[in-house]
């Protein structure tokens, strides 16, 4: 039989130009081959990070899977709903055709060459990682990037590489909770021991949306919300979800039984917030003292024009979420790809928006890293006043690996 070429949309790109594997349409983890799913949610969590390539019908570039794809070098390719039937047996993802061949594939095209920034032209990285293995993997790249001094996880992804299911666990009781707590911090106890002298590692609280916890909780009953995305999660689920501090203090507590004075590396981020009012009354739901640090994730239009604000409530350090950001300036679902045309990183608006967040920070005094994708990476360094950012690791190690060669 000839080949068939299915055309389709990079969501994530990788250094590998082609995969070849064995379709898996199971759901379950099957080690390096192509999973075919109709959507990436995070009850597929074991199946993706096993995966070699991911295809998807449905979904944009930036979505939390995505970008847990982004992290771990997995490509992604999204193709019609009306072609994913035909996707079975062998096939090769053909990243630079945006293509999945079915039977047998011509060689990849080599990679055409991008601009890059040059590494020196950054003060300092925060890695977005997903786990311990993509610490180690930093930090053993040769020649060393120095400028990476801190790494970034989401409780979330925490949660799903342990099995936990924080929502049963967080309304079990404060008993459950607790446990919960000591089974994020034991996940996160490793990950620190692989940082090197002078490195730090932030942990983003739980930013669950409805419809992502509704497809892992089993024991209570998440509402359904007409629009996940503007509804209760971040900073104001947090604060109605009583029994969080419980969890959040027997974090903070097995760290310190765990780590002894190490324990002050691991430093933690409120996601999802809008202002100072929410700021405050969070440190003080999770019984923080002013000199304990509490970072803040800049993500909507309202943080922004809080920035300053968050800086003299005591934020030590603001991280600029651009994936949110966007789709809320641009009134775009980063989610939707048939408004991925008005998703632009790079619009007037939202590059007006990056500039304010850094100058409120550097008014204050208050460190500021933006996330920036590797595609934007050359544009926001020559295009903002910023030298801290945000990348995720496996587009870190492209770029060192590129330009060590």
């Amino acid at each position: 039989m000839s080949p068939r070429e299915v055309p389709g949309v990079v969501l994530v790109d990788s250094h590998q130009r082609s995969v070849r594997g064995i379709c898996n349409r199971s759901g379950r983890p099957v080690g390096d081959a192509i999973l075919v799913v109709d959507e990436l949610g995070p009850e597929l969590y074991d199946a993706i990070i096993t995966s070699s390539a991911v295809i998807c019908a449905k979904g944009g570039r930036t979505g939390h899977m995505q970008s847990l794809c982004r992290s771990r070098g997995i490509p992604v390719l999204r193709v019609a709903p009306s072609e994913l039937d035909a996707l079975a047996g062998e096939a090769t993802v053909l990243l630079d055709r945006a293509a999945v061949v079915l039977g047998e594939a011509a060689p990849a095209e080599p990679a055409p060459r991008c601009p890059a920034a040059v590494l020196g032209d950054i003060e300092s990285i925060c890695v977005v990682v997903t786990d311990t293995a993509d610490i180690r993997a930093t930090n053993a790249l040769a020649p060393r990037v120095e400028h990476a001094d801190s790494f970034f996880i989401r409780e979330e992804f925490v949660c799903f590489s342990a099995g936990l299911s924080p929502i049963d666990a967080l309304r079990a009781g404060a008993r459950e909770a607790e446990r919960y707590g000591a089974a994020v911090a034991s996940e996160l106890c490793p990950m620190v021991r692989e940082l090197l002298p002078g490195q730090r590692l932030i942990m983003r609280l739980l930013d669950l949306r409805s419809d992502d916890a509704a497809k892992i909780t089993s024991g209570d009953h998440v509402h359904d919300e007409p629009n996940p995305e503007l509804g209760r999660h971040g900073a104001r689920w947090l604060l109605r979800e009583h029994r969080y501090p419980h969890a959040f203090r027997a974090l903070r507590s097995r760290l310190r039984d765990r780590l002894g004075a190490d324990a002050d590396r691991v430093r933690f981020a409120v996601p999802f917030i809008n202002d100072r009012d929410e700021y405050v009354r969070l440190r003080r739901f999770l019984g923080l003292g002013r000199e304990t640090p509490l970072a803040v994730f800049v993500e909507t239009p309202a943080a922004v024009h809080s920035a300053a604000d968050f800086c003299a409530s005591g934020a030590g350090e603001l991280f600029v979420g651009t994936k949110d950001l966007i789709q809320f300036y641009l009134a775009a679902d980063r989610g939707n790809h048939l408004v991925s045309s008005v998703y632009q990183t790079r619009h007037p608006a939202v590059l007006a928006a990056l500039r304010q967040a850094v100058g409120s920070g550097r008014a204050a005094g208050t460190p500021v890293h933006v996330f920036a994708l590797g595609a934007d990476l050359d544009h926001y360094v020559r295009h903002l006043p910023v030298r801290r950012l945000m990348m995720c690791a496996a587009e870190l190690r492209h770029l060192a690996g590129r330009q060590a060669a």
